[in-house]
């Protein structure tokens, strides 16, 4: 299923970011927060473990993640909409926060303006985004391989928000005041070497696309180049998010 698949692969992430971001935006006891573009819950669960289930509302476009989201998350509100159209009113949460998204959003301006709309005055609107470009995310060693079969894969760098200081850019675009941003960096402990590749056969996200994409014997040879990058294991990659925020 889409909901176990994202788990193995960019949620097992997500976890380790979420109460990172969750600090950065100064969740805490009392607010109304709105999870954007959710996923499968993993910030959802750390909003919920703060604030409790009647605190936090989630929205999400994908349909299986929605599904998934209901059924683990039965006692909030989730809803099925992308970012650049939420379905709440203005002003109706304290805080709106979206972890791994913004450089999927189809306008990030719209998205980020959106969040803002919905967000009180004075409240925060904030994400987070895999640093990319500065070859610093969870998936640099699988695109530098990915480079030695194909130059021109799009290996999620020149998305928005993957460069210092972009994010933070997009938020002052869409009216956001008093921004400002920082580095989150978690790290990840993998006991074999196909404990950390298994994830990418799943045809989850840009890699896994790239995976799927790949006849059987590229895809061996984009695995042991990974395997030469790598080791056989333990392995423990270290990975950096920027994060931005801003009040509306």
């Amino acid at each position: 299923m889409a909901g176990e698949a994202y788990d193995a692969f960019m949620g097992r992430w997500s976890r380790l970011l979420s109460g990172k971001l969750a600090d950065y935006a100064d969740v805490r006891a009392g607010q109304r927060v709105l999870d954007v573009g959710c996923g499968t819950g993993a910030l959802t669960a750390e909003l919920i473990a703060r604030l409790g289930p009647e605190g936090v509302s989630a929205v999400e476009p994908s349909e299986p993640f929605v599904a998934t989201m209901r059924a683990r998350f039965p006692s909030i509100d989730v809803r099925q909409a992308p970012a650049e159209h939420l379905p709440f009113p203005d002003a109706a949460f304290d805080a709106a926060l979206a972890q791994l998204v913004v450089h999927f959003m189809t306008s990030p301006v719209a998205g980020l303006r959106e969040m803002a709309r919905v967000t009180r005055p004075d409240g925060v609107v904030a994400a987070s985004v895999w640093d990319h470009a500065g070859q610093r995310g969870p998936l640099r060693d699988f695109w530098a391989a990915a480079h030695t079969l194909d130059p021109d894969v799009d290996d999620e760098s020149e998305r928005a928000g993957t460069s210092e200081g972009h994010l933070a850019e997009l938020l002052k675009e869409a009216g956001l005041r008093g921004v400002e941003s920082s580095a989150l960096t978690v790290e990840l402990h993998h006991q074999t070497f196909d404990d950390w590749w298994a994830p990418f056969e799943h045809n989850v996200g840009p890699a896994g696309a790239f995976v799927a994409s790949l006849n059987p014997e590229r895809r061996a040879r984009l695995r042991n180049e990974c395997r030469r990058r790598l080791s056989d294991g333990p392995i423990v990659i270290s990975a950096t998010a920027w994060a931005a925020r801003g009040s509306p």
